[in-house]
Parts: structure tokens; C-alpha cells; sequence
């Protein structure tokens, strides 16, 4: 692959996988820069467009696989950006569910409890790459929306 080429910027997310510390966070940090508008417009079209591109991203790891030889490298973080959008699109517009968002998605992501680990291990190729990030967003979500409403059942309101 081109280190520069289009791919390179798709599957880097704009190059931010290319940091040397961390890449997955920081590739997670601009996903969520680039999400916030799009949530503001609307959650429905930040789902859709998670899916979107995680279709195209299935298609392009695969390519970049299959070059390399190597699974799931990791400067490749477009599958950050599936999940935290997902993550986002599921637990609505505000501050609190933005940060708990990013917060529970780097901690699924990081950890990969449970089938997020098993997809991890056993699904290869760029569905095994995307799929697991975006239960991690899925479960980041779900995980903000039940967050925020047990605080809310203490009447701790933000």
C-alpha cells in the first residue's frame, strides 16, 4: 500500500493511525470529531453511515491483508471510527454521552470481553477487523444509555 495513497488515508482514518503512541485511541478521538456533526444532524445518519463504511472498510482491509499478510495491523483504524459511531449514534446527542461513548468504547475495544474477543480471535480477515469494533460500539452505547439513566434514576442530572 501506498503509505500515502487514498487507501492509506481511508483505512488510517486521515493518517491518525500512523501515531506512534496509542493509535487506536487517537484514531477513536478523531472518529468522534468527525462523528460530532453528523450526530448533531442526525443519529440516524451517523448509524447508517458507521455501516457504510464499515461495508467499505470490510473491502479494503481484506485488499490491504492480503498485500501485507498480516491480520489487523495497527495503524489500520477505520474499524475505530465503525464503532465509535455506532457507539455515539446509539447513546444520543449530548456531553455526557459523547464522553462516556469514547470512555466505554476504548475500554471494550482494549479489553475485548467476552465475543468481542472471540470475534477478535476467530473471525478472520477485514469482517473479523471491523466486526469486533463495532460490538464494541454497540455495547459502548448500551452501556452510556444505562449509565446515564441510573444516574438519572438518583437524580443526578448533567
Amino acid at each position: 500500500m501506498n503509505k500515502f495513497g487514498w487507501r492509506a488515508c481511508f483505512l488510517t482514518l486521515f493518517f491518525s493511525g500512523y501515531s506512534k503512541k496509542a493509535p487506536g485511541t487517537i484514531g477513536s478521538l478523531v472518529a468522534l470529531l468527525l462523528g460530532l456533526p453528523i450526530l448533531i444532524f442526525s443519529a440516524n445518519t451517523l448509524f447508517l453511515g458507521a455501516i457504510f463504511v464499515g461495508l467499505i472498510a470490510i473491502t479494503q482491509i481484506d485488499k490491504e491483508e492480503e498485500e501485507t499478510k498480516r491480520h489487523d495491523s495497527s495503524y489500520i483504524v477505520i474499524d475505530e471510527l465503525v464503532g465509535m459511531w455506532l457507539a455515539m449514534a446509539i447513546s444520543g446527542l449530548s456531553l455526557v454521552g459523547v464522553i462516556l461513548s469514547f470512555i466505554f468504547f476504548r475500554i471494550y475495544d482494549i479489553t475485548k470481553p467476552s465475543l468481542i474477543g472471540k470475534i477478535d480471535k476467530e473471525v478472520k480477515g477485514g469482517l473479523g477487523v471491523v466486526a469486533d469494533d463495532a460490538l464494541a460500539g454497540v455495547l459502548a452505547g448500551l452501556s452510556t444509555l444505562l449509565a446515564i439513566n441510573i444516574l438519572g434514576f438518583f437524580n443526578i442530572k448533567f
